[in-house]
């Protein structure tokens, strides 16, 4: 797909979560979910976010909506600075800027139709009313793969691939321009997987949709992102063109990732890289590299300077190790 101007500006953005002890409750520390975060996406683009568990990467994406509010930072939408948006602004840019989260059964209302869940969004924006909301709900589900007898259904009785159909079409009722992918096909059978990949790149060609998809694993990141960013603890260690990504990763932790992903050749042995240890507490975070701690090309540098995020042959790595 054709990208055009950048349409969201992510500037060293910060979250903070105070962990609180002992019978008054008194705050005893601070957990850094993310910190320091920096990148742009273009409008029409997909751009991949990847990490393990506990790597701030579904932080950052909540912290872009405000639905969770940043620490420090600046996300501009469009050039306007999020942060700054009063409540009517706010609502506006709901609009503009819409989630789609792991889980379709938490999610989605358990007591409320599929056209109560529709509608529920255009109702708050003020989009349609009567008949004419009514032919929008039917063409919504049939632009996800479902049909107009659906509407009268609940989400009980869907299958997960079902019900995450619905929670795009709940993210597409108010004609969003970026959507945050929150992983959104990790609750998901792998075979229900590539279904749901494929409706949202269809999505993205026929609507002119912005992604920020976020997930676990390069095997699924690959698939749909132009660019990749990998985080770490935090920070975001590598962005860079998916294929080139892919191909000639710079990071270690970049490619131990990759070492991660299964051939789909049936008893083709591959050098995994096994890291040794756990990954840091947030709350206490090493010092100089975040991931010298495990990093198997650890030299003495790496356990007192933090590496800078500098731009490298057209791509963005933070590691003393690449000149």
């Amino acid at each position: 797909m054709s990208q055009g101007e950048v349409l969201l500006d992510v500037r060293n953005l910060h979250k903070d979560f105070p962990i609180r002890g002992g019978i008054l409750g008194r705050q005893i520390g601070t957990v850094q979910a993310v910190a320091g975060v920096s990148f742009q996406v273009k409008s029409g683009e997909t751009l991949g976010l990847v990490g393990e568990s506990g790597c701030g990467k579904s932080t950052t994406g909540l912290s872009i909506l405000r639905l969770i509010e940043p620490s420090a930072g600046e996300v501009l939408f469009d050039g306007e600075n999020v942060a700054s948006f009063d409540r009517a602004q706010l609502k506006k840019f709901r609009r503009q800027a819409q989630i789609i989260f792991q889980d379709p059964y938490a999610s989605l209302n358990p007591r409320m139709s599929v056209e109560d869940i529709l509608a529920e969004p255009m109702y708050l924006h003020n989009i349609a009313s009567g008949q004419e909301r009514t032919k929008r709900i039917a063409k919504l589900l049939k632009l996800v793969g479902l049909g107009q007898h659906h509407a009268a259904l609940y989400p009980h009785e869907f299958s997960g691939g079902q019900r995450q159909r619905i929670g795009i079409a709940r993210a597409l009722a108010v004609e969003p321009r970026l959507i945050v992918c929150d992983e959104p096909v990790s609750a998901l059978d792998v075979s229900i997987q590539s279904q749901i990949l494929n409706l949202l790149v269809e999505l993205q060609r026929e609507l002119g949709l912005t992604y920020l998809f976020i997930a676990h694993g390069l095997n699924v990141v690959k698939h749909i992102s132009d660019r990749i960013g990998v985080m770490y603890l935090g920070k975001l260690v590598e962005l860079a063109d998916g294929e080139q990504l892919i191909s000639r990763p710079l990071h270690p932790y970049t490619r131990t990732l990759l070492s991660a992903i299964p051939l789909p050749v049936p008893g083709a042995k591959k050098n995994r890289i096994i890291l040794q240890g756990d990954l840091p507490s947030p709350a206490n975070p090493p010092p100089g590299c975040r991931f010298h701690t495990r990093c198997p090309e650890c030299i003495d540098i790496c356990r007192v300077q933090e590496p800078p995020l500098v731009e490298s042959d057209n791509r963005w790595v933070s590691c003393h190790l690449v000149k």
